[in-house]
């Protein structure tokens, strides 16, 4: 277990009451070439990514509990607007 104050990347802030619900899919094939630019700390049971392609991006979310990881994915952007969500989910605006 990783200390809290060993953790080098963000956790994701508890959600407010009137958070944005983001609409959560399960991962289909796209884009050919896709690679994490930001992600939050594997010291949570629930990690999520910031991932980029093709000049589109969305959000990954990962659920690490007892057996197989539950992996889950957003709906495709263009990068400047998934780095707007990603930045409201980590401060709990969206979720």
């Amino acid at each position: 277990m990783i200390a809290l104050d060993e953790c080098v990347s963000p956790h994701v802030a508890m959600a407010q009451r009137d958070h944005i619900q983001l609409d959560w899919r399960v991962p289909y094939r796209t884009l050919e070439r896709v690679r994490p630019m930001a992600w939050t700390c594997v010291c949570r049971a629930t990690v999520y990514e910031l991932c980029q392609g093709g000049g589109q991006a969305f959000i990954r979310r990962t659920v690490q509990l007892d057996g197989t990881p539950e992996v889950r994915e957003t709906p495709r952007w263009p990068v400047n607007e998934a780095r707007v969500i990603w930045a409201a989910l980590l401060s709990g605006k969206a979720r």
